[in-house]
């Protein structure tokens, strides 16, 4: 497995009692370490993302305004995302990390999965907007980099807040599937069943928006019925993992019921879906749960069954996961 991660991310300053913190790349680092420590000993560098990758998803407008905040010294993106004047290289070097990660996975003839412990996490941001802690949206930006080499490329987020800005950079084109299992509602409050995509991207958006209270099992249940179905039917060459660790029943900001060991099961269920998987950090505030919840998936991505907790038990939201994957089944995913 190739980790990518870099100090410089603890440079992004969000301000005093902020939950997106610098203890929490700690924490996910402290995870793998766990695992093994020869993991961090050989990780690599990252190279910052290029304007024109980011450009790929991002608008220029869109772009030019994080730059001249960072100019500034930092402020305010939105209400939710403040910034730093180290912010901007510290955005620019998580963008960098998945892309790193693809070229490294790409030009290696052994490794097959990554694991990229970044901040800020990229999730939310928009083509337009930066918001939601995000300020670039780092697996988005890889995904198009991909599909611009003619790549097929398949997006699961399992954080527990919905990737509205992945979703929209992907959901009216049909060389990139978006996937997520998420609680609803909650903030972006976007993600609904109904949101599936546009034009040619009908039915290569996937949506299962859980009720507070879901758990691991249910989140298994919506893996095995409508997520995983749909993206063989696509057959990715490469499959990027949006791992938030804020589904777990500890996190401050959400309310479902995952444990840290649902985490790697989701991990493990998905790694068969495509040649190469990078795994990314997005979301997650609670420090313990996220230190274990990355040691269960850093186990997943080397082939390891580890569990820190016991899996969770059942909870609300079958009746979602039977709708969505009843919509999945009738798309024409090819």
């Amino acid at each position: 497995m190739l980790v990518i991660t870099d100090e410089r991310f603890l440079d992004h300053d969000t301000g005093y009692r902020h939950p997106e913190r610098p203890d929490r790349l700690r924490a996910a680092l402290a995870g793998v370490t766990a695992v093994d420590a020869e993991l961090l000993s050989d990780s690599r560098t990252p190279r910052p993302a290029e304007r024109s990758e980011l450009e790929l998803v991002h608008r220029p407008e869109m772009i030019d305004r994080v730059v001249t905040l960072a100019e500034h010294g930092g402020g305010h993106l939105d209400a939710d995302t403040p910034m730093g004047a180290a912010s901007l290289d510290a955005a620019l070097l998580a963008a960098g990390a998945v892309l790193s990660a693809v070229e490294q996975l790409g030009a290696s003839g052994t490794e097959a999965e990554a694991y990229c412990i970044v901040r800020p996490p990229g999730h939310h941001a928009t083509p337009s907007a930066s918001m939601g802690f995000c300020l670039f949206n780092s697996v988005a930006v890889a995904a198009a980099s991909l599909a611009s080499a003619g790549q097929r490329v398949a997006i699961v987020d399992i954080d527990a807040h919905h990737g509205n800005g992945t979703q929209d950079v992907f959901f009216s084109r049909d060389d990139v599937l978006y996937a997520s299992i998420h609680q609803y509602p909650l903030y972006p409050g976007t993600g609904a069943l109904d949101e599936r995509g546009t034009g040619l991207g009908e039915g290569f958006t996937i949506n299962v928006p859980l009720p507070p209270g879901a758990t691991g099992k249910v989140a298994r249940a919506a893996l095995d019925e409508a997520i995983i179905p749909a993206v063989e039917r696509f057959a990715p060459d490469w499959l990027l993992i949006s791992a938030g660790y804020d589904g777990h029943r500890a996190d401050p900001l959400t309310g479902l019921c995952y444990s840290s060991s649902d985490y790697g099961d989701f991990v493990r269920q998905l790694m068969p879906l495509a040649p190469r998987t990078v795994a990314v950090l997005e979301g997650g505030y609670d420090l313990e749960a996220t230190r274990a919840s990355s040691y269960a998936v850093a186990g997943a991505l080397l082939g390891l069954d580890l569990r820190p907790e016991p899996a969770s038990s059942p909870g609300p939201g079958m009746e979602v996961v039977r709708a969505a994957a009843r919509l999945a089944a009738c798309d024409d995913i090819r």
